[in-house]
């Protein structure tokens, strides 16, 4: 069948738009390693200031994000502001356990959590919204719990860097999902929400002495870069997603922790034994069952 040319052009637009997106969310470690002299939680109160400048002349500048009119719309409904007021508090609880993980030396931790991210969701769907699981998605779920109930076996304990991380962001898709704000505009008022926090913050450590900013002209210059970081992939996932089938995006997710992990590997240097290998493993296998039950949903569907 002939697909025209601007169905072809539409395409390859969403795919370089959700390339990049998934790749700069990949490489961010590099970023973040960068900038390790200063504290996890100054960064993530920068990461959530710059955001809201950065956010805010997007909202401005480009109409098609649904602008400051549909923000002022947000803020006249109490109930959803609530709800963003939570789904902020997970957003930068999880951007404060990644961004610490990498400072300790944990990315590899980190990685398995957005892994299995895709699986974690799937359970929360089955649990909260009574969503039924198809054969191979139950069969995807009970191979990802193997893996961590192996890593828990290996470590002794709960590996809570992967599994607070994959719960944080599932529960942020799953109430998102409830939110009917654009992606834009919805991360502008969330980081607009918790930014008193973020200045707070900020201000107790000016006090106490311990602040990094203007005292690291290695690093001052590269803290403002981090709102670009944070909303950047965003408006770009948003733009793929929106020229690409889901089956494709959920394929191509799996870039972003392949990026870190590699990374870990091979320019972290991070440990990585046969144990590790196994648990990883497993998770993978079942990634791949997972994927190909999306694929044969997308096709009945179509």
């Amino acid at each position: 069948m002939h697909i025209p040319t601007t169905a072809h052009a539409e395409r390859r637009r969403g795919i370089i738009a959700a390339l990049s997106a998934f790749s700069i969310w990949g490489l961010s470690p590099l970023y973040f390693k960068a900038i390790g002299s200063v504290p996890p939680f100054e960064i993530v109160a920068h990461r959530i200031l710059w955001s809201v400048l950065f956010l805010a002349a997007l909202l401005v500048f480009l109409p098609f994000t649904g602008g400051l009119a549909r923000v002022r719309e947000v803020c006249r409904q109490p109930r959803l502001l609530g709800l963003l007021t939570l789904t902020a508090l997970l957003t930068g609880s999880n951007w404060l356990v990644f961004i610490w993980a990498i400072d300790a030396g944990r990315l590899l931790e980190a990685t398995l959590g957005y892994f299995i991210n895709p699986l974690v969701s799937i359970a929360l769907g089955a649990v909260i919204l009574g969503e039924r699981l198809r054969p191979l998605q139950r069969l995807a779920v009970a191979i990802a719990v193997t893996g961590v109930a192996w890593r828990i076996w290996q470590l002794g304990t709960l590996p809570w860097i992967p599994l607070f991380l994959a719960t944080t962001f599932g529960s942020y898709g799953l109430l998102r999902k409830r939110a009917p704000v654009e992606a834009v505009s919805g991360l502008f008022i969330e980081t607009l929400l918790v930014a008193p926090l973020a200045l707070a913050g900020l201000a107790w450590m000016h006090a106490a002495g311990t602040l990094s900013f203007g005292s690291h002209a290695a690093t001052d210059w590269l803290l403002p870069l981090s709102g670009i970081i944070t909303a950047l992939p965003l408006l770009l996932f948003t733009t793929g997603a929106r020229r690409l089938p889901l089956a494709t995006i959920g394929f191509m997710q799996y870039l972003a922790p392949s990026l870190s992990f590699i990374i870990a590997i091979w320019l972290f240097r991070e440990p990585f034994d046969a144990a590790q290998l196994v648990g990883f493993m497993l998770i993978w296998a079942a990634l791949a069952i997972y994927s190909v039950d999306m694929v044969r949903a997308a096709r009945q569907r179509a």
